[in-house]
């Protein structure tokens, strides 16, 4: 039997597929790579090389008030390596400016000490002003215009006042804004509650274009574009990594050249063909990505990319924060059915868009469809079966269940990472 290895948290599980029906394994090339040059090196050599922008050292010239947007606790950035590097290049041309680091929550919970300290370590932690971003705090935010969609278009005052605003992230596969990283670091990032609400409004949600690595005609793409634009981001360090959160490559320089490189590096790695199978196999990339049910349904989408009708989805994932989302987790346990769900959401204009409705949308999708069993060892079960979903306190156990479900000679494919592929689908 293959044994295949999973991410689950920090660590590893691992499953033994039989060999008569193991259809396929679908896995990014950046999965197992590993560069030639060390990660601080790929970083400097994006630094000193940016794409369609002058260095940031020059940039930073003259400048009195810096702000670097960076992720929240939700995102594996390696910031222990980029931010010194970006730090480094600002003070270098410009040993006096006052910088400000704002973490972009978006609308997540805020990034609690514990969590900023294991992200930047103890040096950056206790020596650079850091500023958790939050949407629900109408002080902090200024109305900047309408965004391409219609909807308010608020950001974080800071970021907006900023003489110089810079963005560091990582670029991956997206489930519903084709990529992350770029200008999504701005929108939802650093953006008012109400903008993110347009913004992933269930039009936009159910638009075939909002997919995993489709940028073209996204809807919420466009806007997020727009958004960067109008905080006038004028530089972003942008990480591709692999399966161990190991920086591969890295890009800098214009918002959107050097994002958009960044994407065609991630689309020819992480690029597969669908292998349609009566079970699917997937993770949310382990931590930190799998902390919650919210987050989770990320990794399914994936598996339905590759799900024959009527599929068992098995994910993988700690959740050890739990739901992830109250509003998220209310709307389905308040529900008869996932359908229930699905058709509240669409009755919706997008000013009457709810909190955490578009991952509601989503997992509704997917449920509407394919049974879906949760393995975590470190979740309430009864929050994962009030969702519609039943759980399985380890893989073995899943894959038993899923296969008394679907007969013994059912196939399975397996994804270690569903974050980290884009399914191909053959009409969108």
């Amino acid at each position: 039997m293959p044994n295949i290895r999973i991410p689950y948290a920090k660590t590893f599980v691992e499953v033994d597929v039989p060999v008569e029906n193991l259809r396929g394994v679908l896995e990014s090339k950046a999965h197992h790579f590993k560069a030639e040059k060390s990660e601080e090196e790929l970083v400097k050599k994006a630094m000193m090389s940016p794409v369609g922008s002058s260095r940031l050292k020059n940039m930073a010239d003259g400048k009195q008030n810096i702000v670097i947007i960076t992720s929240d606790h939700t995102r594996p950035v390696p910031s222990k390596i980029t931010m010194p590097i970006l730090l480094e290049e600002i003070r270098s041309g410009n040993p006096e400016a006052s910088i400000t680091i704002l973490i972009a929550t978006g609308f997540h919970r805020a990034t609690t000490e514990e969590e900023l300290l294991n992200r930047f370590g103890e040096r950056i932690y206790h020596n650079e002003k850091i500023v958790v971003h939050d949407c629900q705090n109408e002080d902090e935010l200024t109305y900047m215009g309408k965004l391409p969609s219609g909807g308010d278009l608020t950001l974080n005052r800071r970021a907006v006042e900023a003489d110089l605003l810079i963005s560091e992230g990582f670029i991956e596969p997206h489930f519903f804004a084709g990529f992350s990283g770029g200008r999504k670091s701005v929108l939802p990032g650093i953006a008012g509650h109400k903008t993110v609400l347009a913004n992933h409004c269930a039009e936009f949600i159910a638009s075939p274009n909002a997919r995993t690595g489709v940028l073209k005609d996204n809807p919420m793409h466009k806007d997020m574009l727009y958004a960067a634009e109008k905080a006038n981001l004028s530089c972003i360090l942008n990480v591709v990594i692999n399966s161990e959160k190991e920086i591969i490559e890295a890009f800098a320089g214009h918002p959107v050249e050097a994002h958009e490189k960044g994407c065609r590096l991630v689309e020819e790695m992480a690029m597969v063909k669908p292998v349609p199978a009566d079970i699917l196999i997937t993770s949310n990339g382990g931590y930190p990505l799998d902390q919650n049910i919210y987050q989770t349904v990320k990794g399914m989408t994936a598996a339905e990319a590759s799900a024959k009708p009527g599929a068992v989805i098995i994910i993988v994932s700690a959740c050890n924060d739990g739901h992830g989302g109250e509003s998220f987790y209310k709307t389905f346990l308040e529900a008869k059915s996932p359908g229930e769900v699905m058709e509240s959401i669409l009755g919706r204009e997008m000013e009457s868009t709810l909190p955490d409705q578009w991952e509601s949308q989503i997992l509704a999708r997917i449920l509407m469809k394919h049974e879906i069993i949760l393995v975590t060892d470190q979740c309430d079960e009864n929050l994962i079966t009030n969702m519609h979903m039943k759980h399985a306190a380890s893989l073995d156990e899943a894959l038993k269940m899923a296969f008394s479900m679907k007969g013994k000679n059912a196939g399975v494919t397996v994804i270690p990472d569903g974050v980290g592929v884009i399914v191909k689908l053959e009409e969108l």
